[in-house]
């Protein structure tokens, strides 16, 4: 193989990797347990608490469920506005990172001469840094509020 073929094969990999990761983000929204506490009392009641970045639910030992939305958003912690905020930007940034990297890449003829592909290409690959970024400290900053509230002895809810 030619230096040529194993850089658009390269382009592939880090594209269909890019993509991977950006679907994985775009999945966390969806998930119910960011947070997960149970309680049991006795082996009829026990309950299970969890949350995400947009409800509360309650789940009892029977299997019913029940979920709460925010009731407003001027009553949310900074850091869960603050977490919506950096994944919602991700996934927008990952999405604006998905169509650059697509236009820019060797294998397709859409961005012009060699040199504007390439510059289109490590543009992709820095909204997708950008992008990866935001993700990372937005679970790593609601995961240490986790941590930090399980942690503190005075900390007034479920563990």
């Amino acid at each position: 193989m030619n230096y040529r073929t194993v850089i658009m094969y390269a382009e592939i990999g880090c594209f269909v990797t890019c993509v991977c990761g950006w679907i994985l983000v775009c999945s966390t929204i969806a998930i119910e347990q960011w947070t997960y506490s149970s309680v049991a009392r006795t082996v009829i009641t026990t309950a299970h608490f969890f949350s995400n970045l947009w409800q509360d639910c309650t789940s009892d030992s029977t299997g019913k469920t029940d979920c709460k939305e925010f009731p407003s958003l001027l009553d949310l912690q900074m850091y869960i506005h603050l977490c919506r905020a950096l994944i919602i930007t991700s996934i927008i940034l990952g999405l604006f990172g998905d169509i650059l990297a697509l236009v820019g890449m060797k294998c397709t003829k859409l961005g012009g001469s060699e040199m504007m592909n390439a510059r289109i290409t490590f543009t992709a690959g820095m909204i997708y840094f950008a992008s990866g970024f935001c993700a990372m400290f937005a679970f790593s900053w609601y995961g240490n509020k986790i941590i930090s509230g399980f942690l503190d002895p005075n900390h007034r809810t479920l563990k």
